[in-house]
């Protein structure tokens, strides 16, 4: 986690509060060392972007990670939606095979 890069990021956010990929970036530096804060802002693009599909993935993965596995399963069902009706064929397939893997660790438990 890059403190330098977080502090521009909070900057680019605080100038552009309607610009999804701002906030994205902040989500996925924050990944790595600080998942509630990650969290946070994976909450915030779900409520107030709702339809920036690159969210999906990893949002799910994180709450998959945090053992939310109700909230991990249905991220990864509104994403494959989102993706269809985007018609995104390369993010439907990769949430598709996430999907899978975690269904299947579903099976192991």
């Amino acid at each position: 986690m890059n403190t330098e890069r977080i502090e521009q990021l909070m900057r680019y956010v605080e100038e552009e509060p309607s610009e999804p990929f701002n906030v994205y970036a902040l989500a996925m530096e924050f990944l790595n060392g600080r998942p509630e804060q990650a969290r946070f802002y994976f909450e915030k693009l779900l409520n107030e972007h709702p339809d920036y599909l690159p969210t999906y993935y990893h949002a799910a993965a994180l709450y998959a990670e945090l053992d939310e596995r109700d909230k991990a399963a249905m991220l990864y069902d509104k994403g494959i939606t989102l993706a269809q009706a985007q018609n995104n064929q390369k993010t439907l397939q990769e949430l598709k095979r996430a999907q899978q893997a975690f269904d299947d660790e579903d099976d192991d438990w």
